[in-house]
């Protein structure tokens, strides 16, 4: 059964961050980080990206959807870098 996470990306370049979901993070990020003109114009004008917090384990597209909708009506950044610091210290992600 394919599973599905719900990331979100921060460009120190743009200062912002992205909430996506996906069910393959490597190959994901790696699209968010292409400089080619196709696809994605707004992850690629304002990358480079790096991952920052990974939710894994909805087991439908439908919960990782509804989760990456939820954050995103946060509109809050304050929010969001809680959310990133909550995370357990052995699965934070580093940023450089």
């Amino acid at each position: 059964m394919e599973q599905f996470s719900v990331y979100i990306l921060y460009s120190q370049t743009a200062d912002r961050y992205y909430v996506g979901h996906t069910s393959d993070i490597h190959t994901r990020l790696k699209s968010h980080n292409r400089t080619d003109e196709l696809g994605g114009k707004y992850t690629r004008k304002n990358g480079p990206w790096e991952l920052v917090y990974l939710q894994e384990g909805f087991t439908s597209r439908a919960e990782a959807v509804k989760r990456e909708r939820e954050i995103k009506r946060w509109k809050s950044r304050r929010r969001i870098k809680e959310l990133i610091e909550a995370q357990p210290a052995e699965s934070r992600l580093k940023r450089d």
